[in-house]
């Protein structure tokens, strides 16, 4: 039970993903977690609305059962196999948030600053995680994919746009933690 409920190290992460990338490829399947939202919108009838989901979303069914199984597994592992909620944050983040207000990095996933339901309730709150919910979904459409679907997918087939999307995430994210994240606060 140790060997499951601990992080695993590269070696072993690293070829499972590789595998399962190879397997992926060999069926002709392309992973992605942001293509579900377009299937979800799909089985409820979006496409009566937008031609954009007018597709079969019964092609997509192997992966709904990805997400199906990826909920599944972060509910067993947030359940029984973590040992604590404590995050491991090296001491100068830490002290970074706590310059801007997000008091107890670390002390769980989620900081109540961003994420209780008083914060999500106030305007405040309620605006950030509605504009930030919206920059996610149109730049995950606007880049053909999400960060899971070109930096593993992409990546391991050698895809230029998966590249240049990559370093825009990167950049992006580079972006919202050296300067908007400190204003937000």
């Amino acid at each position: 039970m140790e060997f499951i409920s601990q992080p695993w190290a590269w070696y072993v992460a690293g070829p499972v993903i590789a595998f399962v990338m190879f397997l992926l490829y060999y069926f002709g399947e392309r992973f992605g977690l942001s293509s579900n939202l377009e299937t979800f919108c799909s089985i409820a009838g979006a496409g009566k609305f937008v031609d954009y989901f007018k597709i079969d979303w019964k092609q997509n069914s192997w992966n709904l059962v990805f997400v199906a199984g990826g909920i599944t597994g972060g509910f067993i592992a947030s359940q029984w196999l973590s040992p604590t909620d404590m995050v491991a944050l090296n001491p100068q983040t830490i002290q970074d948030l706590a310059d801007i207000g997000i008091q107890n990095a670390g002390a769980s996933y989620l900081p109540d600053e961003i994420f209780s339901i008083e914060t999500m309730l106030s305007v405040k709150g309620f605006f950030i995680l509605l504009i930030a919910g919206v920059m996610v979904g149109f730049g995950a459409r606007w880049a053909g994919g999400c960060t899971s679907g070109h930096a593993i997918v992409g990546l391991s087939n050698l895809e230029l746009p998966s590249l240049i999307s990559v370093i825009g995430f990167f950049i992006g994210g580079l972006i919202m933690t050296w300067f908007i994240l400190p204003l937000i606060f």
